[in-house]
C-alpha cells in the first residue's frame, strides 16, 4: 500500500461498547444517505434499483391522490421506534400535526399510520422480519411490504394490520395490479401505472 492510498482510506466510526443510539445517528458525520439504526447498529443501504425508486412514486403519488387534511404522505425519513432503532420506511403516512417544517429530520412512532417497505435484495431479511416486527411492537398500525412480482416488474403488496393484543401483524391481503384499502384511509392505487414511469 503507498502512502497516498493510506491517505485516502475511508474512517469508520467506531461503535460504542452498548452500541449507537437515536442521537448517534443524527449527530454522527459523514455518515451515508438513508443510513438506518437497527438494535444499536448503524445500517447502511445499497444504491436504489430502479424498481425500488419507481414503487416509491408511485406509492407516494397514489396515497396523497386520497390523503385527509389531517394526514401527510413522506418518503424516506426515520422513524423513531426507541433509543436503539431509528428505521427508515421507504415511505410513510403520518399525522399532520407531527410535521414541524422544513428542516424535520425524523418521525416519532406515535404519529406514524402506515410504513411501507420496498424489498430489495440487500434488505430481504430486514423488510421482511425484522423492521415489522419493531414497528409492530412500537405501535404502528399498518404495514405494507412491497415485493417485485416475478418478471413483471409490477408490484406485489403485502398488507398488513396491527393486533393490539398481540403487538403482531396479521396478514390482510395481497394486491398485484390494484391496491384497494380502507386503513388507514380510503385508498385506491392502480399499480399498473408503473409501465408508465
Amino acid at each position: 500500500m503507498t502512502a497516498e492510498s493510506l491517505e485516502h482510506r475511508v474512517q469508520w466510526p467506531v461503535p460504542p461498547q452498548d452500541g449507537y443510539t437515536v442521537d448517534d445517528l443524527f449527530t454522527l458525520p459523514d455518515l451515508p444517505p438513508h443510513t438506518e439504526l437497527i438494535d444499536g447498529s448503524l445500517v447502511f443501504v445499497s444504491p436504489q434499483r430502479r424498481f425500488h425508486a419507481n414503487v416509491i412514486d408511485l406509492l407516494v403519488g397514489g396515497l396523497r391522490t386520497t390523503v385527509p387534511a389531517e394526514f401527510r404522505v413522506s418518503r424516506e425519513m426515520t422513524v423513531v421506534l426507541d433509543n436503539r432503532n431509528g428505521p427508515e420506511p421507504d415511505v410513510s403516512v403520518v399525522r399532520a400535526d407531527s410535521i414541524t417544517g422544513s428542516r424535520q429530520t425524523k418521525y416519532e412512532a406515535m404519529d406514524v399510520l402506515l410504513a411501507i417497505e420496498v424489498v430489495s435484495p440487500d434488505s430481504e431479511s430486514r423488510d421482511r422480519t425484522t423492521k415489522p416486527q419493531k414497528y409492530a411492537a412500537a405501535g404502528i398500525s399498518n404495514f405494507w411490504r412491497v415485493e417485485e412480482n416475478g418478471t413483471s416488474g409490477r408490484p406485489a403488496i403485502h398488507v398488513y394490520e396491527l393486533d393490539p393484543l398481540t403487538r403482531a401483524y396479521i396478514h390482510t391481503g395481497m394486491h398485484r395490479d390494484r391496491i384497494k384499502v380502507d386503513k388507514p384511509y380510503s385508498i385506491d392505487i392502480d399499480l399498473t401505472a408503473i409501465d408508465e414511469l
